[in-house]
């Protein structure tokens, strides 16, 4: 289904289609879902060399970058995905009171039913098949919705699952924002969105209004706060790795830095350093470095460098949508820069003195998606551990917060709800399902009415047998 045809019926007969596979039940056995994952691993080892084509038409990303970031990190995740199934799919038993005895108690896994994967543009294949793995895990139907920004990728996914998968399974949507309205039906169970703030608060009201249970996985201003005790070369490297890599188009890139003043100078010849050593002589048409996906996020990002002075960088070409790696320095909480999330290649630098007054600041501020803090003070780590809150954080790394499939990644507050990756992906499209199973041995029969005379007796029943 493409945006031209997109009507209310083909959702409705999509739907309905989806409905009825899911209840022949197929998707349950946990056979078929190993199958279909194996299947997803098989297409996108075949296609690499498509995938990273469409990523350079859409995003200019050098091979590198879209191999690491949208491929080998998918393929990983689905081999975890495959070997440990069985083991997050199965029951989990809890101690069952006395008072209920005999019986015995766990819950249990279930799919929603039809989930919908709204996904963005900026890393357009890791995002949309991260949260399918995590779909198919827990034995869903899902409709993927790929960005309109994106149109080579989008296509190409179009391509590689429709043919390849039957409709009543999985099936990609293309369209823009109207078709992504269309699909929040009060027929879908479960969504999964992943964009901007603005747009996850529209989507959550028009989930509410079918009390649809949903995954946001938003965005925000990731604070980089550098300590005076660190390795000054490796935490500048570190953080221009992290916030140039896909030209700052992340959404866990620092968004800006908080440098100690006792190291500001040294430290500021060290980022310029890496900056130089990562992008030598560094033009617009480099296979290695991502462009600006459209001309108004180009617009957009130059009009946020008017604010402060330009370190390094500053070069622009509008023709290639390219916008070089850019420090700024003399910015404040006022800045233009500072009242949104860049998500560009511009990293604005402000300095401290204290770091209580530093997280003092955070506290007035929106959670971020990632914080990140760079020392080798373990008392002043654990002072940022234990009075931030942020969807998650790293200490003396940036983007490596996402390279462990083990933990759980998402937000908190504006930065997002809910959690994927790994485990924590097949629990997000999966019910807990309590379960009590009871015999018909021993029918405690103070429990019921009449309770005239029972008061008393009951009080110390429960008192002494509901232990929990």
């Amino acid at each position: 289904m493409k945006q031209g045809n997109l009507k209310h019926d083909d959702i409705d007969l999509l739907l309905h289609k989806q409905r009825d596979f899911f209840d022949s039940n197929r998707t349950k056995e946990i056979s078929f879902r190993i199958d279909m994952l194996k299947k997803l691993y098989a297409i996108i080892e075949k296609n690499e060399n498509r995938i990273i084509d469409a990523l350079y038409l859409d995003l200019h990303k050098g091979i590198t970058e879209a191999y690491t970031s949208e491929i080998s990190f998918i393929l990983k995740e689905i081999e975890k995905a495959i070997s440990s199934l069985k083991k997050w799919n199965k029951p989990k038993k809890v101690w069952t009171p006395l008072i209920n005895f005999p019986a015995k108690s766990y819950y249990c896994y279930e799919p929603y039913g039809i989930a919908l994967i709204i996904a963005p543009w900026n890393y357009p294949f890791g995002l949309t098949m991260s949260p399918l793995i995590g779909a198919i895990s827990a034995g869903n139907c899902a409709i993927l919705k790929p960005s309109e920004m994106s149109v080579n990728t989008a296509k190409l996914m179009s391509d590689l699952i429709n043919s390849n998968f039957p409709p009543e399974y999985i099936r990609v949507v293309e369209g823009d924002a109207e078709a992504a309205k269309l699909l929040i039906n009060k027929q879908i169970n479960y969504i999964f969105f992943t964009g901007s703030t603005e747009v996850g608060k529209e989507i959550m009201k028009s989930a509410a209004e079918h009390l649809i249970p949903l995954t946001l996985e938003l965005g925000g201003k990731n604070p980089c706060i550098v300590d005076n005790e660190v390795d000054i070369d490796v935490t500048a490297r570190r953080v221009i790795w992290g916030k140039f890599f896909n030209a700052g188009q992340t959404c866990i890139a620092p968004d800006y830095l908080m440098v100690h003043n006792d190291i500001k100078d040294d430290f500021m010849k060290s980022l310029v350093k890496a900056v130089d050593e990562f992008h030598p002589d560094l033009t617009s048409d480099s296979k290695d470095y991502s462009h600006i996906i459209n001309e108004k996020h180009f617009k957009r990002i130059c009009d946020l460098m008017k604010d402060g002075i330009i370190l390094i960088g500053g070069q622009t070409d509008e023709t290639n949508l390219f916008i070089s790696p850019t420090i700024i320095t003399e910015i404040d909480y006022d800045s233009k820069i500072m009242q949104e999330e860049i998500f560009g290649p511009l990293l604005p630098i402000m300095f401290y003195d204290n770091l209580t007054d530093v997280i003092s600041k955070l506290k007035t501020l929106p959670k971020p998606l990632t914080l990140y803090y760079f020392s080798k003070n373990k008392k002043n780590q654990d002072k940022i551990l234990a009075e931030t809150s942020s969807g998650s954080v790293c200490i003396n790394g940036t983007i490596h917060v996402i390279m462990n499939q083990n933990l759980p990644f998402g937000g908190v507050g504006q930065s997002g709800m809910g959690s994927y990756h790994g485990q924590a992906g097949f629990e997000t499209f999966s019910h807990r399902k309590s379960v009590i199973r009871k015999s018909f041995k021993l029918d405690f029969k103070a429990m019921y009415p009449p309770y005239k005379t029972k008061l008393s007796i009951l009080k110390q029943i429960i008192k002494r047998l509901y232990i929990l």
